[in-house]
């Protein structure tokens, strides 16, 4: 090797070896520790009240799913303000009640009665169920009628977009409806609020004067349960809806054939100013007209009552003597009036 080189070598290795030198003997600068992160306080939320909610009932909304017939369209709001307390229903389809395992077709109604309800005295529309205890429905006819009604109209249900249908528990609410046995049917209205106002006064007033037809369903608003097949317990009305087109203003009265004498309801009439003496033989003879119309429809009513009944069968007959009717009336409760003074019927719960 050429010295040249050696040396050359030598001279390239001496600065690195003094490097490594300084390298140990040199300390080198340590990095120095961040102070610590200070820490976000934690904000602690408030502490809220925990709320509790009450189990429903199974049956809780059963009389509110009936459809109250016969009730004016703009007084159903005021059906519901209250909260009305319809346990006594829910228990009746309990062990020991008076429907339980039985098929119960329920429809409801209301009356407006004057009832005290936190110290003021107020006319109220009480929610009253009707409750038929049937092998079959009751009825599938709506009877219309009102005192400005010349006679009493009979139409299907379905006309009026009604029809009984299985009423749902809530237990059951996650079934299959086509799968269930229900035993429970109500009334139901498939009409729209919405287009009431599309209605001819005459269909709207409908609604107000109908009520599930029946030879049997008459009974319902009577003081107790009668047999129909009993001629005897079947009580036709007397009393005949006269509306008299009078001047200046029609005559407005009720006259019971059995019980007023003409001449003397006349009289009475022109006494207290209602009746002109110059329109009494006119109104005489319209009085007359009325009764035998009436008179009339009594007697066709018994004829096909009586029809009725030849062509049933018995197992028929059978099921309309076990037919049964009880109405329920909201209990006292502190949410809504009392109306245990104002219950119709002997049968009333």
């Amino acid at each position: 090797m050429r010295k040249g080189t050696k040396r050359k070598t030598k001279q390239e290795q001496q600065p690195k070896h003094d490097a490594e030198n300084n390298s140990t003997t040199e300390p080198q600068p340590q990095p120095q520790p961040q102070p610590p992160r200070a820490k976000r306080a934690k904000t602690s939320k408030p502490q809220s009240e925990p709320e509790y909610f009450e189990d429903k009932r199974n049956l809780e909304d059963l009389w509110k799913e009936t459809f109250p017939v016969g009730t004016e369209w703009d007084q159903l709001d005021s059906v519901y303000q209250f909260k009305w307390d319809f346990s006594n229903l829910e228990n009746a389809f309990e062990e020991g009640g008076v429907l339980y395992e039985k098929k119960v077709y329920l429809f409801g109604c209301t009356e407006p009665q004057l009832v005290m309800f936190k110290g003021e005295s107020k006319v109220v529309c009480i929610p009253v169920v009707v409750a038929v205890v049937s092998p079959f429905p009751p009825s599938d006819k709506i009877g219309i009628n009102s005192v400005q009604r010349e006679s009493e109209e009979i139409i299907p249900m379905k006309q009026m977009k009604m029809d009984w249908v299985p009423y749902i528990p809530l237990v059951d609410r996650d079934s299959q409806v086509d799968r269930l046995k229900s035993q429970i049917f109500i009334l139901s209205c498939t009409q729209r609020r919405s287009a009431l106002k599309h209605l001819k006064l005459d269909r709207l007033k409908k609604y107000e004067y109908c009520l599930p037809y029946s030879f049997l369903v008459t009974a319902i608003f009577s003081a107790d349960f009668y047999q129909p097949f009993k001629e005897d317990e079947i009580e036709q009305s007397t009393e005949v809806p006269i509306i008299f087109p009078a001047e200046p203003k029609p005559v407005f009265c009720e006259f019971d054939w059995e019980l007023d004498e003409l001449e003397e309801f006349t009289d009475k009439l022109i006494e207290e100013e209602e009746l002109s003496e110059d329109q009494k033989d006119a109104f005489k003879e319209f009085v007359k007209e009325k009764v035998r119309e009436a008179k009339k429809a009594n007697r066709e009513a018994r004829e096909a009552r009586k029809k009725a009944i030849e062509e049933m069968s018995e197992e028929t007959k059978a099921a309309f003597e076990s037919m049964r009717f009880y109405k329920f009336y909201p209990v006292q409760s502190p949410d809504a009036p009392d109306v245990s003074n104002v219950k119709v019927g002997a049968w009333a719960f």
